[in-house]
C-alpha cells in the first residue's frame, strides 16, 4: 500500500511503526456548532483508512480529539474562542455546549455509518496532560513565559516549516503582522493562555489560564498512541498552523519524530464555489437531510472522488450517487435470486480479478475511483452470466466485503443480523488476543449452529452463510 505522505509531497509505501499494527489520529471537530459537509470530508477519510485497514487485517487503534475549548475564532492566536463565542450568544454554560454538538456529531457520524473510533478524548478532560507537555518543552528550552503567558520559541525548532512550506524565513519575508511585544518573535504560538475574563480557566503551575489550540492534539494523540504515530490525518486548512505547530511541540519535547505519515483531505466545494453563509451554499448534514437527502448517498458522494482533489458538492451529484448505491444494492438482492445448480470457473475468475483490481485500486493511496469502477465493471461482468445459486453466494459475499470498505449497502432485512454478527466477531478477536481460546471457539460454534461460517483469511475474519 503506498500513501500521499504531504510531509515529503510524494507517495510512499506504507509501513507501519509496529508490524501488523496501525496507529491512527484525526483532527476532530471542534464543538461549537454542527459540523459542515466540508469537514465530514475529512472526517470520510479517517473512516475509509480506518476500513480498509480493517479489510487488510491490520489491528488499529483509531484516535479522534473534540476541541471544546481553546480553538479561536481565527485559527493562531488571535480572536474569541469558538466555544465561549457560541456559549456566550446561546446564553448557555460552555460545557453544555460542547455537549450538545458533541453528541449532534455521533449522531452524524451514526448516520454517515462512520465507524466509531476507539477513543475520542475531549479537550477540557485532558488539561493535565497538556500541562505536564507544557513543562516539558519549559525544561528543554523551546518553551518561554511572558507576562502571565506560556508561547512556544519557534526560533529553537529550526524544522519549523517542513510540513507547510511555511519557514520562519518565508514567513518573516511576507510578515504582515502587529507586533505582540510579549512574544520573541512575531510568530511565536500560545502554548497557556491567561484571560481573567475566559469562561474555562483551570489551575497550572503559571496562574490559572486556558490551553492554546495547538498543545492539546499534540497531548492527547501521544496519551492514547505514544510519542510516535503512525498516520495523522485533517483538511488541508489543518496543514498551517496547527500541524505545523503540533509537529514542533510533540518533537520539541520527546526528540522522537511525532508522525510518519501525514495525510490530509482537499477542500469540498459547492456549486464549484467555497462554501460559506454568505454564498447560501453552507449545509450541514441536517441541511441536507431536511432536503430529503439520502444518507448513503451523501456518504457515497464524499468518498468517492479522490481525497486528494477537491470535491465540488452539487445536488445532481448526490442524486447520481444515490443511483450508484442503488445499483449496487439491487445487484446483491438479484443474487439472492439465482436458482440455477453448479459452478461456474467464469464467474470465480471474475470475483478473483474483481477483488485484484478493488485493492490495487485502494492500495494506490485509496484510489477509490480505479476501486469503484472495479465493483461496476465486476457488476457489469457477472450480469451477462446464468448464475447459479452457488456461484451468486459468492458474488454476494464478494460485494459485501467491498462494503465493509464502502459502508454504502444496506440489506434491510439482515442489518440487525450483520450488527450482532459483528459485534460476536469483534469478541471472539478480543478472546483470541487474550489467549481465551475456550471463548473463541465457543463464540464460532454458536455462530456455526445459526448458520454463520467463519472465514480466517490474512484480510481478516469473513463471514458468510452456509448454504
Amino acid at each position: 500500500m503506498r500513501v500521499h505522505n504531504t510531509l515529503f509531497k510524494s507517495k510512499q509505501d506504507f509501513v507501519p511503526l509496529a508490524e501488523g499494527k496501525v496507529k491512527m489520529y484525526h483532527c476532530g471537530p471542534t464543538v461549537y456548532n454542527y459540523a459542515t459537509i466540508g469537514n465530514f470530508r475529512s472526517f470520510m477519510l479517517a473512516d475509509l483508512l480506518r476500513r480498509y485497514f480493517d479489510y487488510k487485517g491490520y489491528e488499529i487503534t483509531q484516535v479522534m480529539n473534540l476541541t471544546d475549548v481553546g480553538h479561536m475564532t481565527s485559527d493562531a492566536d488571535e480572536g474569541e474562542d469558538k466555544l465561549e463565542k457560541s456559549a456566550r450568544e446561546q446564553k448557555k454554560d460552555p460545557l453544555r455546549v460542547a455537549e450538545f454538538y458533541a453528541q449532534a456529531f455521533f449522531e452524524d457520524i451514526d448516520d454517515l455509518r462512520i465507524v466509531r473510533a476507539h477513543h475520542y478524548p475531549k479537550a477540557t478532560e485532558h488539561i493535565p496532560e497538556m500541562i505536564e507537555l507544557i513543562r516539558k518543552l519549559l525544561d528543554r528550552g523551546h518553551a518561554y513565559i511572558s507576562g502571565d503567558n506560556i508561547y512556544y520559541d519557534l526560533s529553537t525548532f529550526p524544522e519549523y516549516g517542513q510540513l507547510s512550506g511555511n519557514t520562519l524565513d518565508r514567513l518573516q519575508a511576507g510578515a504582515r503582522i502587529e507586533i505582540n511585544p510579549e512574544k520573541k518573535g512575531p510568530f511565536d504560538f500560545a502554548l497557556w493562555k491567561s484571560d481573567p475574563k475566559h469562561i474555562m480557566q483551570w489551575d497550572s503551575p503559571w496562574g490559572r489560564g486556558f490551553p492554546g489550540w495547538h498543545i492539546e492534539c499534540s497531548a492527547m494523540s501521544m496519551k492514547y498512541l505514544g510519542n510516535t504515530l503512525d498516520i495523522h490525518t485533517g483538511g488541508e486548512d489543518n496543514i498551517f498552523p496547527h500541524h505545523e505547530c503540533e509537529i514542533a511541540q510533540s518533537e520539541g519535547a520527546t526528540g522522537e519524530k511525532f508522525v510518519r505519515y501525514w495525510m490530509h483531505a482537499r477542500f469540498l466545494l459547492v456549486d464549484g464555489k467555497k462554501m460559506s453563509k454568505s454564498l447560501g451554499n453552507f449545509y450541514t448534514l441536517r441541511d441536507l437531510q431536511e432536503r430529503g437527502q439520502e444518507n448513503l448517498a451523501i456518504r457515497y458522494l464524499l468518498l468517492s472522488t479522490s481525497y486528494r482533489q477537491p470535491l465540488n458538492f452539487t445536488f445532481d451529484a448526490v442524486g447520481a450517487a444515490g443511483e450508484a448505491v442503488r445499483r449496487m444494492k439491487d445487484f446483491v438482492l438479484r443474487m439472492a435470486e439465482a436458482q440455477g445448480e453448479g459452478t461456474s470457473p467464469e464467474t470465480s475468475d471474475s470475483i478473483s480479478k474483481a477483488r485484484a483490481a478493488f485493492e490495487e485500486g485502494l492500495d494506490d493511496d485509496l484510489n477509490m475511483s480505479a476501486a469503484l469502477g472495479a465493483i461496476f465493471d465486476f457488476m457489469h461482468e457477472i450480469n451477462k452470466l446464468d448464475v447459479s445459486r452457488q456461484d451468486a453466494q459468492a458474488v454476494r459475499s464478494a460485494m459485501m466485503d467491498f462494503n465493509r470498505v464502502l459502508g454504502v449497502i444496506e440489506l434491510e432485512e439482515e442489518q440487525g443480523l450483520e450488527e450482532e454478527i459483528e459485534r460476536l466477531i469483534q469478541e471472539r478477536q478480543e478472546a483470541r488476543k487474550a489467549r481465551d481460546f475456550e471463548k473463541a471457539d465457543s463464540i464460532r460454534n454458536a455462530l456455526l449452529a445459526r448458520g454463520i461460517i467463519l472465514e480466517d483469511t490474512a484480510q481478516g475474519v469473513r463471514w458468510k452463510k452456509s448454504t
